[in-house]
């Protein structure tokens, strides 16, 4: 297998496992799951999970360091991220009236998933 295919394949493992850390964190939080790797509009939500009034939209970043996860998410991912939101929020029209929230949970080398409400904004909303 070429070096590439196999750099593609570890980054989506450590992808899929991050988004497992990430989702047991929220659940420990409260939060209930309503989807994962949903993809809209040239867009992917990684996860989205529910409080009573609130739908969360997250982006799961895993590095090495915390920090090094913390400044993956740039501008053009965050207006993917939004395109995304409003695509599933068009076509869920039950969440009419609750509170939408852009979230971020960190992940780095043996660290606890940090969960950030509030990220960022989602755009056009």
């Amino acid at each position: 297998m070429p070096d590439q295919t196999l750099q593609r394949r570890a980054a989506y493992l450590r992808g899929h496992k991050a988004e497992w850390l990430a989702m047991a964190a929220l659940l420990l939080e409260g939060y209930w799951p309503i989807g994962r790797r949903v993809s809209f509009a040239g867009g992917e939500i990684d996860l989205i999970v529910r409080r009573p009034r609130t739908i969360v939209f997250v982006e799961v970043k895993a590095r090495s360091r915390l920090e090094d996860a913390r400044e993956a998410i740039d501008a053009a991912k965050r207006r993917r991220f939004s395109r995304a939101v409003r695509a599933w929020v068009g076509r869920n029209p039950w969440c009419a009236g609750m509170t939408l929230r852009a979230d971020a949970v960190f992940i780095g080398d043996r660290a606890w998933p940090a969960h950030l409400p509030d990220a960022f904004t989602i755009e056009g909303l």
